[in-house]
């Protein structure tokens, strides 16, 4: 009866350590995401550039989140969302792994004693500190105390396995090679962490469970078994986010062959970095296995560094591209839900959500004043339809921004993003101008048969031309996110004034002409007139927002004139 209480302590106690260490990463890992989110951005700006630059991104952002997995399933949103392509995503899968060895490096040193006094520090600063960040780095430090506490009790659960010759027969069967690499890939599978399989070995290490060869092959197999995760996030995606979780995949399970033979010659290498001490025999094993576990990752990174062109193009091989279904032009392309723990870069993926709204507003107003002035009932239809597809996209990036803005946001992002709904909503009000402004005067001109001058037409679309350019800088100055381009734009004010005048005298010259309709040609020039200086009103205040969302020097910011 002692034996199976003693059994059920031991696993209750792994278990239980084992929950607490994945609990921490969690609690760490959104802590860290959330904090780090705008270096993430920046990292994330700066990974299209050349293949050693992805490299670091993708060490740098997994070193950030401490999980390559997570980092792999965000790249899939990214390729998703049209953030970057598939070639892109290859050096940054490349470097994650690497990223996630400071996991490893961390654990092995003798942390468990750490475990009491990081998690009192980390749960009073969450609690109690005033400013969100301070609160978010608390929970970074009370993850981390988790992390270090569940070690202590796996740690402590294990000690009776020293003597315990069931378990010590099972060790015995993981000197094969290929079964330990197995055992780790299933496990790593099932718990969805290659850090939880690394900080288990750790420990067994340092208990003296597990010599160096077995552990190495058990790490070499969580290497398998974390590719399960970005797999299953692939699931249902578009055919780029497959590759990039084939590339994650065909990686790691690339490096594990390559070295799966030369399991000795690792441990040598290790024990010559870290020689045995003396006093302890064994004492090690942990930082050894630590180290094998990043040489092992930033050798094979740089191995395949060289090759990225030929994966990417390999795994397009695999999963080539299927018949293109066309999809509707409301469709978000860059709204994933993923992105919503990283605040930073959902409001990002707003951004570039922004833009292809603009662009459908731009089309319209672009066609619009050719349909109004001289076009056919057909045209104006056709311009008012186009109307629905901007209303629809909007409200998916109204609701998408919704879903921001229910975490608790720093201050900045907060303002970027009350911004940014600014902005959708007034190229949405763009939108109905056109669709019922305008579309609404075509109809009057059409039902009284008003024929307006090819004169008349001509400073109409000089007027129209300086809207379609003011909105252009404002989409520039979207895309590029900065201010000075959206000042241009305010800078248009004097100079279009000037052009509504000249045209008002014109009309108001023509209106004493004598020719048929001459009143009701007046009301509906002054109506385009009207309508297009209220959308140049609006386009104005855009480029307003936009100083004050993208003003490089927001400390001096002050609001111009409207």
């Amino acid at each position: 009866m002692t034996a199976e209480l003693n059994e059920l302590q031991i696993f209750t106690g792994l278990i239980g350590g084992l929950a607490l260490f994945l609990f921490g990463m969690n609690i760490m890992t959104r802590a860290l995401k959330q904090v780090a989110g705008n270096s993430m951005k920046s990292i994330l700006a700066r990974m299209t550039g050349n293949r050693f630059r992805g490299l670091v991104a993708g060490a740098s952002i997994t070193a950030i989140i401490q999980s390559s997995s997570i980092t792999t399933v965000l790249l899939i949103g990214f390729i998703s969302a049209g953030l970057m392509t598939t070639a892109q995503s290859v050096a940054v899968i490349l470097g994650a792994n690497i990223g996630t060895t400071i996991t490893a490096q961390i654990l092995a040193f003798k942390v468990t004693a750490l475990a009491l006094p990081l998690l009192s520090l980390g749960f009073f600063v969450s609690v109690l500190a005033k400013r969100k960040v301070v609160r978010e780095y608390g929970r970074v430090v009370l993850g981390l105390g988790l992390v270090f506490f569940g070690m202590a009790i796996m740690s402590d659960a294990m000690k009776p396995l020293r003597s315990f010759q069931p378990f010590l027969d099972f060790m015995l069967t993981l000197d094969n090679v290929l079964l330990a690499a197995l055992v780790g890939a299933g496990f790593t599978a099932l718990v969805q962490s290659s850090s939880a399989t690394t900080g288990i070995l750790i420990v067994m290490a340092g208990q003296g469970l597990i010599a160096l060869e077995p552990a190495v092959a058990l790490a070499l197999g969580a290497n398998i078994g974390t590719c399960i995760t970005a797999l299953l996030a692939a699931m249902g995606k578009p055919r780029e986010a497959l590759r990039a979780a084939l590339i994650h995949t065909l990686f790691n399970v690339g490096g594990v062959i390559i070295w799966i033979g030369f399991i000795d010659e690792l441990a040598h290498f290790a024990r010559l970095v870290a020689p045995v001490e003396a006093a302890v025999d064994g004492a090690n094993i942990p930082r050894q296995l630590a180290n094998v576990h990043t040489f092992f990752n930033v050798f094979n990174a740089l191995l395949f560094i060289g090759l990225t062109d030929q994966i990417s193009r390999f795994v397009e091989w695999l999963v080539p591209d299927s018949e293109t279904k066309s999809e509707p032009e409301f469709a978000p392309k860059h709204l994933d839900p993923k992105f919503l723990d990283v605040p930073a870069i959902a409001i990002e993926a707003v951004r570039l959500e922004l833009l292809r709204l603009g662009g459908l507003v731009r089309d319209m107003l672009y066609e619009a004043i050719p349909a109004i002035t001289t076009g056919s009932p057909l045209d104006v239809d056709q311009l008012r339809v186009k109307d629905r597809p901007v209303d629809l996209l909007h409200r998916e990036i109204v609701g998408y921004m919704r879903q921001i803005s229910i975490s608790s946001l720093p201050t900045e992002q907060s303002n970027q993003l009350i911004g940014l709904i600014k902005i959708a909503n007034d190229l949405e009000h763009i939108g109905d101008l056109i669709a019922t402004g305008l579309v609404t005067s075509a109809r009057k001109r059409m039902d009284e048969r008003v024929v307006i001058s090819p004169a008349t037409v001509a400073v109409i679309a000089e007027l129209h031309a300086e809207v379609v350019e003011a909105l252009d800088g404002t989409l520039r100055a979207l895309e590029s996110q900065d201010g000075d381009v959206a000042k241009e734009v305010r800078k248009m004010k004097s100079g279009f004034s000037e052009l509504v005048e000249d045209i008002a005298s014109h009309e108001i010259a023509r209106l004493y002409a004598d020719e048929p309709k001459r009143l009701h040609t007046y009301a509906r020039e002054i109506e385009l007139t009207e309508t297009l200086d209220d959308i140049f009103k609006i386009i104005r205040r855009i480029a307003a927002t936009e100083i004050g969302i993208f003003h490089k020097d927001r400390s001096k910011k002050r609001l111009v004139d409207r």
